[in-house]
């Protein structure tokens, strides 16, 4: 699949994939920014890019920044729809006790493709039931 992606620096850095089967493309920081100890900052990528229609772009943490330097995307994971066609952008939280530094050029998270269905949500009065039926928040793992 060929996605376009326009540089709106020159300096961007397109999405990379660390290998052939890597299932996310790391996105890059365009600038130096500093995080202080439980804080966000929005880290820009300096690019746009056209997500095929019928997918959308999954922001999601990188592992070893997460787990090294406690910075993870403040929303958890990131969506970018298909019709969106600003700047990618990661809110960045740090989770660490420390002031962290994201450098220009460093990998600050990775994007992954991903099918999404076209749902078209119709009111009922009722539902069909289920064994589970109406039990959440772990009630399937209670004997």
């Amino acid at each position: 699949m060929k996605v376009p992606v326009k540089k709106l620096r020159p300096d961007a850095l397109l999405p990379t994939r660390g290998s052939e089967d890597a299932a996310g493309a790391d996105l890059y920081a365009v600038e130096t920014v500093a995080i202080p100890a439980g804080g966000t900052a929005l880290i820009h990528t300096g690019l746009s890019m056209e997500i095929p229609k019928g997918y959308g772009g999954f922001i999601f943490a990188r592992s070893g920044l997460a787990t090294k330097r406690g910075l993870a995307p403040a929303n958890k994971v990131g969506v970018v729809d298909a019709d969106y066609r600003g700047e990618i952008m990661v809110s960045l939280f740090n989770q660490s006790g420390t002031e962290q530094t994201v450098e220009r050029g460093e990998r600050v998270a990775q994007m992954v493709l991903l099918p999404c269905l076209a749902a078209d949500f119709i009111e009922t009065d009722a539902l069909s039931d289920t064994a589970r039926g109406a039990g959440g928040f772990g009630s399937t793992g209670r004997k």
